[in-house]
């Protein structure tokens, strides 16, 4: 009995840390900001590095992207506990990386419905086992239980649902981190939660999934809410004009330095080297600049 004791304290400790690591911040009436590492996916955060989002109503809560893995989304769960009892009704999922959907099928145990862009579906079904074999090697045993799990409902463009009175519109504006990108619109709380679609405060990657010519249009998207709070992707909750300057003009920024490079004849060895010098106080700059550069270079290319 001792020993089955002991080793169900030592199976919850890692969901517990991870739920503490979780920084669960008010953004205004009902709607909290739940904010996790800037950092690498790892045991400690059960690959929950990025941010999520919550709107508690009367009749249950909403979570905006579920978590990382199955620890992760239990953890995720232990983060709410701490502001509300009400269930999780619905989970959206805001793109295609794994923390956006990995998390789903605890969610979807609990009797939560998932939501997700066709395009989210279709990119997750085919990173899934790239992205598995990754998280085995970044957390390692914290990976246990997690699975596939896709969402209960699909849209093409966009997608509106009631929840306690407050209205929910979710919209894929195209893609920009991932493929199947959305953002979710709450006009009665004036807050929108921008998925990867906005970075703040550490530097975004443009990775071979992304969309270098998209993804301004999909900021612009976002930006045409005009919400007062913002819950981005990664980093706190913060205003547009931030957003902007974090995500909009580091994109158009990219797109300008790679853009003169190819006219100038310039390849792609080159690209780690232009200028985004500007926004070297963002967090992870120095690991991922020159690799956006050059993602950037290859999709450019081709315009």
């Amino acid at each position: 009995m001792i020993r089955a004791l002991i080793a169900a304290v030592a199976l919850a400790a890692p969901t517990v840390a991870a739920a503490q690591s979780l920084d669960v911040r008010p953004v205004t009436d009902g709607v909290w900001a739940i904010v996790g590492e800037k950092e690498q996916r790892s045991p400690e955060n059960l690959a929950n590095n990025a941010t999520f989002g919550l709107v508690v109503t009367g009749a249950g809560a909403v979570l905006i992207d579920p978590g990382g893995s199955w620890r992760g989304a239990e953890a995720l769960h232990e983060a709410i506990r701490t502001v509300t009892d009400r269930p999780v009704t619905h989970v959206v999922n805001t793109g295609g990386q794994d923390h956006r959907w990995l998390g789903n099928g605890y969610w979807q145990a609990q009797g939560a419905t998932v939501i997700a862009s066709a395009a989210a579906v279709e990119d997750q079904q085919a990173r899934a086992s790239m992205q598995l074999t990754g998280l085995a090697q970044l957390i390692g045993d914290a990976l246990e239980g997690t699975a596939p799990a896709y969402a209960d409902v699909t849209f093409s463009d966009t997608y509106a649902f009631e929840v306690g009175g407050l209205s929910f519109e979710i919209v894929h504006p195209g893609p920009a981190h991932t493929p199947g990108d959305s953002f979710v619109w709450v006009p009665e709380r004036d807050t929108v939660f921008t998925g990867d679609i906005v970075y703040v405060e550490r530097i975004l990657g443009v990775g071979d999934q992304s969309s270098i010519a998209g993804w301004p249009a999909a900021f612009e998207a976002v930006e045409a809410t005009g919400a007062a709070h913002v819950v981005p992707g990664h980093g706190g909750p913060t205003t547009m004009e931030r957003a902007r300057a974090d995500t909009y003009e580091y994109l158009m920024n990219l797109r300008a330095q790679i853009g003169a490079l190819i006219e100038e004849g310039g390849d792609i060895m080159a690209a780690p080297q232009v200028d985004q010098s500007a926004f070297a106080g963002l967090e992870q700059f120095d690991s991922l600049a020159g690799r956006n550069a050059q993602t950037a270079f290859q999709q450019m290319e081709w315009e």
